[in-house]
């Protein structure tokens, strides 16, 4: 992926005017005008689930907000309309809420009345010069970290035990078992790419890891249907254990499939739904939210609380502009984390780390 890493640095230099915007370069510095193959306009694509459609971010293309049983919920506040990278003309949005990697694959299922996301990106491949391909998509599969959200708030409304002890006996089985699912999903792309005659390098392809939009630090009188219903020491173990472990089977999957990796497991830390007290402009993730007119409506109760605990308009304008720093670099991984100055930075520290620890809990 070397040229394609390269051509987007010269685009960022081009702003300082070092360079001219778009110049394609090799990595010994010969120019080079190929890049991606075609003559429409160069372009970064999001493909996966509800991270990268945008949902509760707001503002959903009208024709994916239930419109003949489409439900993927596009946001023009979407990370991938918020990315600013220099020479690049447009920005597409496949991704759709509640994808999981056979909603991605080839031959995958339709999600939302959908066809696949990897053959709608052979056809938009062959009309745009594709630059760069994000991927947030995992989740939905055997982790099933909707369900896990939900299982722990049902714990907490019913004054139960907390539901990290049930979901812990197989969490690690169910991360082994998504591992391959993503490297497929991620390998199909790559086929789907293929299949519009681009070569491996080309373009990027980024996974996206998630981030965990709760933490233990929020008021006890938030922790009810106002705010974030759930028990302090199962907020713990999804920022600490579930998110972090989440990530590293992504990066194991990322590896597997020759793509770049972008670690969000941290990205959310001290912006997270009702950190911000009576202050919710502060945080980048929705609260719970409940849109009580769909539970009148047999065709939208199913969708009335999916916008919860979702990055909001700000997380994903946070969230692009790490992404787009991270797409101008040559590094083949990197991690989103919160300076001091309240914003997301792009950080290379204590990533070694990090793969070691992926490494020993999924091989290769």
């Amino acid at each position: 992926m070397a040229r394609a890493r390269y051509w987007l640095l010269g685009a960022l230099a081009g702003v300082a005017g070092v360079i001219g915007t778009a110049l394609f370069l090799e990595v010994g510095g010969a120019p080079d005008p190929s890049g991606p193959p075609g003559n429409g306009p160069l372009t970064v694509v999001t493909l996966g689930d509800s991270t990268t459609s945008g949902e509760g971010a707001g503002d959903y293309a009208p024709e994916t907000d239930g419109v003949r049983g489409n439900w993927c919920h596009r946001s023009g506040n979407a990370l991938v309309n918020r990315i600013d990278v220099p020479g690049v003309e447009a920005k597409v949005n496949l991704a759709c809420s509640g994808a999981a990697t056979e909603d991605v694959t080839l031959d995958g299922t339709a999600q939302w009345t959908e066809p696949s996301q990897a053959r709608r990106l052979t056809e938009l491949a062959r009309t745009h010069r594709v630059a760069a391909v994000l991927v947030a998509v995992g989740a939905n599969d055997d982790p099933r970290f909707s369900r896990l959200m939900s299982d722990c708030l049902n714990a907490r409304l019913k004054l139960a035990t907390p539901c990290r002890g049930e979901i812990e006996r197989d969490w690690r089985q169910r991360l082994d078992a998504v591992v391959p699912k993503v490297a497929r999903a991620l390998a199909d792309i790559r086929r789907a790419l293929a299949d519009a005659g681009y070569r491996d390098g080309d373009y990027q392809l980024v996974q996206l890891s998630y981030a965990s939009p709760l933490t233990p630090d929020i008021p006890e009188e938030l922790r009810n249907l106002s705010g974030c219903p759930f028990l302090a020491e199962d907020l713990a173990w999804i920022r600490d254990h579930a998110v972090p472990d989440l990530s590293a089977a992504l990066r194991t999957a990322a590896d597997r499939a020759d793509a770049r990796f972008l670690d969000l497991s941290r990205a959310g830390h001290g912006h997270e739904a009702c950190t911000g007290g009576e202050h919710p402009e502060h945080e980048w993730f929705t609260r719970l939210t409940l849109d009580w007119d769909g539970f009148a409506d047999a065709e939208r109760v199913e969708h009335a609380s999916v916008e919860s605990f979702h990055p909001n308009a700000e997380g994903h304008e946070q969230v692009a502009g790490c992404v787009g720093l991270f797409l101008g670099t040559a590094e083949r991984e990197a991690a989103c984390v919160p300076g001091e100055d309240g914003a997301l930075h792009l950080s290379t520290e204590g990533d070694a780390a990090a793969r070691r620890g992926a490494d020993a809990a999924h091989p290769r």
